[in-house]
């Protein structure tokens, strides 16, 4: 049996042990707007297959009704650790502000405290976390969505927040995005490791397990020897094949991938290493205009994004490529995080006989679907979200992945 135990900090033995049981299951307990309207069916698949480290399960990327955010996220969390104590839940704090949330965001009194400020009744300011010179300012478009400068106090108030806020709710890891956005101008990422350390020093105090796992998407960066994350993550960063339309390998050294690139240093828990644990996923940022088409040395796979990329094959050749992905990474060193439910570019679709129409016109809207009923009676399901739940009454739009993960994690036990 695999040791999952910890307490104020984590041995290498088990931090292997948790990333080798990661998923990314986007919003199980809260993503953005909604949360997973299949949570029972999404609990059941996780528990089956042995999960134990559960990527991206809340995350605000833009905006969300921040007291349904925390309410949900924390009864959920509640369950979830009812069925398995042991399992770790991620939240997300990324390199996305949009000015009306921030905005109509309260400041709590603790975080002034925290920051040696006197407390005064405001709200977040989106002006005063942005880059002074225009740096990325309406880099995720001109509707004020922008990365956030790590060097403005306000920006470092504010990660503190969302990073508390998850911590009291449950949640046992964090992932900070593309830290080289928001740090972009952090000379030796000072700023950034006085954020980390306030957030770790509260998590001493009032995780569950009095720790909490922090990552981003990085190879690695340390401070005077000591890294800043407990682990890197990237994505997988596919290698298109050109005459085998739509297929792809992964590569060594392809483009700016992490395969034998993961620096190491001291740990945050203490320990050393040369190359620091790393986890892979199937990311997801759009698709090209004329996909699909071979786009090399680009981040595109035939013009898709990895996510969309992996939805577009068959069952058959998505398990496939999980096992081949599942097998290079583990040679490479690292860990395969599971694709189980993420948002995506393209619609797919499915066939719901005898469908519940009522339960999906409740959640069309919050799982990005919209569906038509045949002659027959039939629901054809269009979403753009992908699941890797086998299909079921309880979700009718699964893809059916979830048997190839249990099948690589049980045969490797």
């Amino acid at each position: 049996m695999k040791n999952y135990t910890f307490d104020g900090s984590m041995s290498r033995e088990v931090l292997e042990n948790y990333l080798s049981r990661a998923v990314t299951h986007t919003g199980l307990t809260y993503d953005n707007l909604a949360p997973s309207r299949t949570f029972e069916d999404d609990l059941r698949m996780l528990l089956s297959e042995g999960a134990k480290f559960i990527g991206r399960c809340g995350l605000i990327w833009r905006s969300t009704d921040e007291e349904e955010h925390r309410r949900v996220s924390r009864e959920r969390a509640e369950i979830i650790h009812r069925a398995d104590p042991e399992m770790i839940l991620q939240g997300c704090i990324f390199e996305c502000i949009w000015k009306p949330y921030i905005d109509s965001l309260p400041v709590p009194a603790w975080v002034f405290e925290e920051f040696g400020l006197d407390a005064e009744e405001r709200h977040f300011s989106y002006d005063a976390m942005l880059y002074p010179d225009g740096t990325f300012v309406n880099h995720w478009g001109k509707n004020g969505g922008s990365v956030e400068d790590i060097r403005q106090l306000e920006t470092r108030m504010y990660i503190y927040y969302r990073a508390r806020c998850y911590i009291d709710d449950g949640f046992e890891a964090l992932h900070f995005g593309q830290v080289h956005l928001i740090g972009a101008k952090d000379e030796n990422f000072l700023y950034w490791k006085e954020t980390l350390d306030r957030v770790r020093a509260y998590a001493k105090k009032r995780a569950r397990r009095h720790f909490v796992l922090c990552d981003a998407h990085t190879h690695g960066i340390t401070v005077g020897g000591v890294s800043l994350f407990d682990y890197n993550a990237w994505p997988l960063r596919l290698k298109e094949i050109p005459e085998r339309p739509m297929d792809c390998i992964l590569e060594a050294g392809y483009l700016d991938s992490i395969w034998g690139r993961s620096k190491g240093g001291v740990t945050p828990s203490g320990w050393e290493a040369e190359s620091l644990p790393f986890l892979v996923e199937f990311d997801n940022f759009g698709r090209r205009p004329d996909a699909p088409v071979p786009t090399l040395d680009s981040h595109y796979a035939w013009g898709y994004d990895e996510i969309d990329w992996l939805m577009l094959h068959s069952r058959e050749e998505r398990a496939k490529i999980i096992r081949s992905a599942y097998g290079f990474t583990r040679s490479q060193g690292g860990h395969l995080e599971m694709p189980s439910r993420r948002c995506l570019t393209e619609e797919y679709e499915t066939v719901w006989k005898d469908p519940d129409t009522d339960w999906l016109d409740a959640v069309s809207e919050d799982e990005f679907l919209r569906y038509t009923v045949d002659g027959e009676g039939n629901a054809h399901i269009f979403r753009r979200y992908y699941s890797a739940n086998d299909p079921s009454d309880a979700c009718p739009f699964g893809l059916g992945d979830e048997a190839v993960i249990t099948e690589l994690w049980h045969t490797e036990e």
